[in-house]
């Protein structure tokens, strides 16, 4: 019995510390009939964008490389609705598409010049420029900020 309990542990932990491999899709984003499947390397080639930023969620200034939430949208054709984000473990939110703008958030891949595991809040985190202005430095926006995200479906 305890080695299948350090067993389960041990794969808990691999599965916690893994990185998304090239060419693995990490987020589906469903816009009615259509799907758009991304991996990281099709999100960096829409355009990477920074953001240097606190969070309330680490200590320090935190330097975020992603594709803008705007961009991600233009690609997958949407332009109106609400956005369901959902993250690996089912947890979901709503941001309006009024988010999805130039200063707006980014779907981040990239925490500190590395790429994020699903124990770092990875592979991809919704990131807005908190400090850039005082709007987003509310609870709405705190909690639109969805880590381990994998899904977006276009309501």
């Amino acid at each position: 019995m305890r080695s299948l309990l350090v067993a389960v542990v041990a794969l808990f932990a691999t599965f916690c510390s893994a990185i998304a491999s090239e060419g693995e899709v990490v987020l589906t984003l469903r816009n009615g009939d259509q799907t758009h499947e991304f991996t990281i390397e099709d999100l960096r080639n829409l355009g990477e964008r920074e953001v240097v930023t606190e969070t309330i969620w680490s200590d320090g200034e935190q330097r975020f490389v992603g594709v803008s939430l705007d961009r991600l949208m233009a690609e997958a054709g949407v332009s109106e609705g609400t956005l369901e984000v959902a993250a690996v473990n089912d947890y979901a939110v709503e941001i309006p598409m009024s988010d999805a703008r130039s200063d707006g958030p980014i779907v981040a891949y990239m925490r500190n010049g590395k790429q994020m595991s699903l124990r770092d809040k990875g592979p991809l985190w919704v990131i807005y420029p908190y400090d850039s202005a005082v709007e987003f430095r509310t609870e709405e926006v705190y909690s639109r900020s969805i880590w381990q995200l994998n899904r977006i479906t276009v309501k």
